[in-house]
């Protein structure tokens, strides 16, 4: 995409750009057949980040990359995303902590971060997850998610891009789980909103995760299955691009299109808290 090539990092684009009327809500039926895996069993932890640094430090550079700027990343965020502890770091109580926060810095009004494990751990297939408890708010747009490696030379959305869980603030019980590819990307991209029942999703802390694999994909919250991808679902002619090695991020955006503007009643600072990040890989 040309807008791509105009910004200085190659995956300026997320792809989480969408059509808020193309995203409405559908209330998932019977969802498919899953698993409940545990260490282990089904799978093998063979990557993870639990978040125990001392309160204060910043995120591991060992597994992860922090992307600064505040170029609104082509879905016209608001926030200037920093490598300051101010907007990510450790609580000292195993969580990491992304906040959005008000503030004038570099142009823009908001500050937030957005953290990737680019150049340091790119799995193909596995159940990837993520015990995290959301912000809330009209305009916040907190998601977990990963990009395929070849965005720098294949570009978005070419390269691929599996959105494991991404919410507007101003639905704290409404969950969406997408794909995106060549010819299904943005407001068409192929995807599920789940709608939960009870507590809203910032109230608490609860488990995304997806279970790739090869032909196909599942998305869970808390252990329960309630949408399944396969390339029999892609439009006609289009190509599934989620068979080589992608990368993970954490992110809070403030504004864009998928989320509208930030509203009036919106009280910052707000925090994105993570608790761990896991990877699990069939046992060979």
């Amino acid at each position: 995409m040309t807008l791509q090539r105009l910004l200085p990092l190659a995956l300026a684009l997320t792809g989480l750009a969408c059509d808020p009327a193309a995203n409405r809500v559908n209330r998932p039926g019977p969802p498919p057949p899953h698993s409940n895996p545990q260490p282990g069993t089904d799978w093998e932890l063979v990557w993870q980040d639990e978040f125990d640094g001392a309160e204060g430090t910043p995120p591991s550079p060992e597994r992860w990359v922090h992307d600064v700027g505040g170029h609104g990343w082509g879905n016209e965020q608001l926030e200037f995303n920093t490598d300051r502890t101010e907007n990510a770091a450790h609580d000292g109580a195993g969580n990491l902590v992304i906040t959005a926060r008000r503030e004038r810095y570099s142009g823009r009004d908001y500050t937030s971060a957005r953290i990737r494990t680019q150049g340091r751990y790119e799995p193909t297939y596995g159940r990837i997850e993520a015990r995290i408890q959301l912000p809330v708010g009209r305009g916040i747009w907190p998601a977990f998610w990963m990009l395929g490696a070849d965005i720098g030379t294949v570009d978005w959305p070419e390269c691929g891009e599996i959105d494991i869980m991404e919410y507007r603030g101003q639905l704290p019980s409404i969950l969406r789980g997408s794909l995106h590819g060549p010819g299904y990307s943005g407001g068409n991209n192929i995807g599920q909103d789940y709608v939960v029942s009870g507590a809203r999703l910032n109230e608490d802390f609860h488990v995304y995760a997806v279970e790739w694999e090869p032909n196909r994909i599942r998305w869970f919250l808390d252990g329960t299955a309630f949408f399944e991808a396969t390339p029999a679902q892609l439009p006609e002619g289009a190509r599934w691009v989620f068979d080589h090695p992608h990368f993970i991020i954490l992110n809070v955006a403030v504004g864009g299109t998928f989320v509208g503007p930030v509203g009036r009643d919106t009280v910052f600072p707000q925090e994105m808290k993570v608790d761990y990040v896991r990877v699990y890989a069939r046992p060979t």
